[in-house]
């Protein structure tokens, strides 16, 4: 049983399903940089069928993906948050990913907790997303979506 539910968990992540986004979202990228894994952006923009768009889109949108390293300002992450989750519509899925432990820039998940606390978030428990890249979905003080 454990094998099984590792290749459901291995599957999802191929096809970017456990971020929560649905076919025709618009999902919102936050803090791009050359360092970022293009095949999570690729699963997403499959498994939507729309592009990514960046954080100067002009309307609501479905979901947010926001790549965050260690060394940036943590108070600077708390304020991406607050202004990634005044543009997300409908409170669908805010992700901050982060480089695994052991990987350039890698962030503890403390520091996501402490930023997303402070932006009136609750951060769930990291997910592996890719080789190299965590996931740590935030929702809302009160949201169970």
């Amino acid at each position: 049983m454990l094998l099984f539910l590792g290749f459901v968990n291995q599957t999802a992540s191929q096809n970017a399903e456990e971020f929560g986004f649905e076919r025709g979202d618009i999902v919102q990228e936050w803090l791009w940089d050359d360092d970022v894994d293009d095949s999570i952006r690729e699963k997403i923009e499959e498994l939507t069928g729309e592009e990514l768009v960046d954080e100067d889109y002009g309307s609501a949108v479905d979901g947010v993906i926001l790549w965050w390293r260690d060394g940036d300002d943590e108070d600077e992450l708390s304020d991406t948050i607050v202004d990634a989750y005044a543009v997300l519509g409908d409170d669908g899925p805010l992700w901050v990913l982060t480089p695994k432990p052991g990987r350039p820039g890698a962030a503890s998940s403390s520091t996501v907790q402490s930023a997303a606390k402070t932006a009136g978030m609750n951060a769930a428990t990291p997910l592996t997303v890719s080789g190299d890249w965590n996931g740590i979905r935030l929702r809302a003080y009160g949201k169970g979506r």
